[in-house]
């Protein structure tokens, strides 16, 4: 992975020694890897009603077990590989895997989500080490005539896999608990390591800059006090002083960023590469189009089990309607956007995903399926038509000597929707079912209304042990409140992307164009 700095350079341009066997060889290696890290990333959605009940996790520990994983990964994302390129790919990788693999596996032993959230940090820590390194290993290995070929295999598996890992962990959940997901994960981790030291050869980038520091720490510090905020303020209240603290913390950190990074000589992220319209137009793009499809994981796998009943497995199922349309509609994307161009194309993708949420926002506690295909096919259709052509946008507003900061611009982007989708409309959602279930709770004591307040899962174990009608009643109306929750939740995320949309629409050129060749961004 190139650091996205105005002065990086191209390191893969020596021929590759290795046959075509061992070629083919890493590159499976390196998907099996990728597999761990992107499964890890969403799969755990699946699993949440059943560790709610385990664990008594709140809604905002439940967005803090799956955002601790996707803060760390995307906020060191950049740093770590950095240092790959710097002291070497498979050095980092190794590491990357081992911290990935222990603290996958410590999850075995926990007994309250703190230590799980805490690990879960650590895994993302050990991720971030690991995707931009497989990457990096694949483009350093294979010669430029199959290097579009393998490129092309991993990012194929990037995109499946995350619905991989839902469909494993769903399998899993049918005969084990939630701590099975950790288990599987960790040994593929450890297949990885051995196969890794086995097969890939080490490389390091000669011409890598120093790592900055500074930028890194703003980075991270921004990023996870925004989330934090976030996620905490339906719990706290949005006056609370944490809460306060947290936006303010954020706000700090981020403006230090921009302000150390378009100072320093070798910066972290250059900042001067989104005064090109394509750059900053892709990348506002693919970070909304993530987060409304990790936003709508989040909640409607939980929907499909706690609403409709659905196993862990079925629920799973229950997103293939978005991923067929996205494998469907996916490969007519770049055609059309050289056609009618990418501001017509990405407009398209973005209003069927605003339309696909607002579909899915009308499900309510007596909604069967159908909503859930009809919303899911439209977000699947709109994300394949906005989010490759966003990712060309990008790779033509910088030449080929750019490329890897286009590779890593493109990973950041994906892995902050994600963390920020699950946090914003987890945060619209938990808001809406405290304030509904809280009513429907007001006449029980209050450590009783606050177990409802707290999860669904909780709400339906305190009706189950009311029994008889009175139970009935609390767990219809916690039932409504989660879907009452989830519905306004979509509805801002249509706000969401329907302003992303227009913004992005204003700012791209109106036909898709040649990559540069020129990286003067200076005036």
């Amino acid at each position: 992975m190139v650091p996205v700095t105005s002065t990086g350079t191209n390191v893969h341009e020596s021929p590759p020694t290795a046959g075509r066997s061992r070629r083919l060889a890493v590159l499976a290696v390196m998907c099996v890897a990728l597999i761990a890290v992107v499964g890890m990333l969403v799969s755990l959605a699946v699993a949440l009603p059943g560790l709610a009940r385990d664990l008594g996790a709140t809604e905002a520990q439940l967005q803090w077990v799956m955002n601790a994983y996707g803060v760390a990964f995307a906020g060191l994302l950049l740093p770590c590989g950095a240092l790959g390129d710097r002291y070497g790919r498979k050095g980092a990788l190794l590491i990357g895997l081992v911290i990935f693999a222990v603290a996958t596996a410590a999850a075995l032993w926990v007994d309250g989500t703190g230590a799980l959230i805490a690990w879960r940090a650590a895994a993302g820590a050990g991720a971030a080490l690991i995707m931009p390194m497989t990457l990096s290993v694949i483009t350093d290995v294979f010669p430029p005539e199959e290097r579009g070929r393998a490129v092309g295999v991993w990012s194929g598996v990037f995109g499946g896999g995350g619905l991989v890992g839902i469909l494993v962990a769903g399998g899993l959940l049918e005969a084990y608990s939630w701590r099975s997901l950790f288990v599987f994960n960790a040994l593929l981790a450890v297949a990885a390591v051995a196969a890794t030291a086995l097969v890939v050869p080490t490389s390091r980038d000669p011409h890598a800059s120093p790592l900055d520091i500074p930028g890194a720490v703003l980075s991270v510090a921004g990023v996870a006090s925004l989330v934090f905020a976030i996620v905490e303020g339906p719990e706290r209240g949005w006056t609370d002083p944490l809460v306060a603290a947290g936006f303010g913390a954020s706000a700090a950190a981020l403006a230090a960023f921009v302000l150390w990074e378009s100072r320093t000589a070798r910066p972290l992220l250059d900042l001067r590469i989104f005064r090109l319209p394509g750059v900053s137009a892709g990348s506002l793009v693919i970070v909304i189009e993530s987060m409304a499809a990790f936003g709508v994981f989040f909640l409607l796998l939980q929907y499909m089990q706690e609403i409709l009943g659905y196993s862990a497995f079925r629920a799973g199922l229950g997103l293939l309607p978005l991923a067929a349309a996205m494998i469907i509609f996916s490969p007519s994307a770049p055609g059309l956007g050289h056609r009618f161009g990418l501001r017509a194309v990405i407009g398209l993708g973005m209003a069927l995903i605003a339309g696909g949420l607002a579909v899915l926002s009308l499900i309510d506690a007596g909604s069967g399926f159908w909503p859930v295909l009809a919303g899911g096919a439209l977000m699947g259709a709109g994300v394949a038509y906005a989010a490759t052509p966003a990712t060309d946008a990008i790779l033509a507003s910088l030449p080929a000597a750019k490329q890897g900061v286009a590779a890593a611009l493109n990973d950041i982007t994906r892995e902050l929707g994600a963390v920020l989708g699950i946090a914003i409309l987890g945060s619209v959602f938990n808001s809406s079912y405290r304030g509904d279930a809280g009513q429907a709770a007001r006449s029980l004591p209050d450590p009783v209304a606050e177990v409802v307040r707290d999860s669904l899962a909780g709400a339906l174990e305190v009706a189950a042990r009311i029994g008889g009608e009175p139970g009935a009643r609390l767990a219809d109306a916690a039932r409504d409140a989660f879907a009452a929750g989830m519905s306004n939740a979509l509805l801002a995320g249509v706000a969401l992307v329907a302003v992303g949309g227009v913004v992005a629409v204003m700012i791209l050129p109106g036909r898709s164009r040649e990559p540069a060749t020129d990286y003067d961004v200076s005036s």
